[in-house]
């Protein structure tokens, strides 16, 4: 399969319908293992470009920072312009006062370190990865207009603000105000049982302009189809160790939800996970859902959910299908 290109939100810049996320690459476990190191990060890569894949997100904070390490080694064996390459900013990088949030102090030193370890002059998008109440809107949207004009970032976006819809029209009100690169891309949490940025968010990102990067498309494998309702969960998921996810996801609502999502396979010959990954693509909203992968044959299975065609009756279904 080779998967189509997209516009990368309102701007020109074109992307593979499907992002490849990385947050897995370089992360211990509570063991000390390296749950995607980089050889097996490097074949990932080389699958996903395989199928056509050019939108790689990353973030500063990822595997402390060797996600962008390995991202950036392999890079330097491939044509930097064939790749549209995203990463965020705002975690801690270092430890003193300064060394985290959306100060310009932090900003600037951060932005060089990104660079550095990704072995590029620039990056397509960067995020910031949450909002800083403690640093005036106005600093960072200006420093992060600097960026722009200085050639080390081409577009700005904002992840995982949802719900706070207000905080990125503020950003860009002051940016409009005062002549400053706005957000133009917008990365909130969104699939079949999360729906929180419906209504005023996924509203302000149409009256702004704002493209829609969505992470945890499969809610966090829950979409998948690999937990069930009166079941205990396997003793290698997620569910099994993190109470959180439990309480989140492994809900009466959502297993309804997900009842429809595994009819709607059914009906189109595909699994779950794929289904939950094609009502996304089929969303006119939506510019590129990130999926992740541990190993290649998962990642090709999330890939070929970009060959699934919905009708409009089963995307209506779906979109009914709310979770909690």
């Amino acid at each position: 399969m080779t998967l189509d290109t997209v516009s990368l939100g309102r701007t020109g810049t074109k992307v593979s319908e499907l992002a490849f996320g990385t947050w897995r690459f370089g992360r211990e476990d509570d063991d000390g293992e390296v749950e995607v190191g980089p050889n097996r990060a490097h074949k990932l890569l080389d699958a996903y470009a395989d199928a056509g894949g050019t939108f790689i997100d990353t973030a500063d904070m990822y595997g402390d920072g060797r996600a962008e390490e390995y991202i950036g080694d392999w890079l330097a064996g491939r044509d930097r312009e064939d790749f549209v390459v995203a990463s965020k900013i705002y975690w801690p990088t270092r430890e003193d006062a300064n060394g985290r949030g959306l100060n310009r102090k932090h900003l600037r030193q951060s932005i060089d370190e990104i660079l550095s370890r990704l072995g590029t002059d620039y990056v397509d998008v960067l995020y910031t990865h949450r909002w800083d109440d403690d640093t005036p809107a106005r600093e960072f949207m200006r420093t992060l207009d600097e960026f722009v004009r200085d050639g080390k970032v081409n577009y700005l976006g904002a992840s995982t603000f949802e719900p706070n819809a207000w905080k990125v029209a503020k950003a860009n009100e002051i940016a409009d105000k005062r002549g400053y690169e706005p957000f133009t891309l917008s990365q909130p949490r969104y699939n079949v049982v999360n729906r929180e940025i419906e209504g005023n968010y996924l509203e302000m990102c149409a009256d702004y302009d704002i493209g829609v990067v969505p992470w945890s498309p499969l809610a966090g494998g829950f979409l998948t189809g690999k937990y069930s309702r009166d079941e205990t969960p396997p003793r290698d998921s997620r569910a099994a160790s993190d109470q959180q996810f439990v309480d989140s996801y492994l809900t009466p609502e959502n297993f309804d939800a997900l009842e429809t999502v595994e009819a709607v396979a059914e009906e189109v010959d595909a699994s779950p996970g794929q289904v939950a990954l094609a009502w996304l693509l089929h969303h006119d909203q939506v510019t590129a859902p990130i999926v992740g992968a541990r190993t290649v044959d998962q990642l090709a299975e999330n890939l070929a959910a970009a060959d699934i065609s919905l009708t409009t009756e089963q995307f209506a279904r779906l979109a009914d299908a709310k979770g909690e």
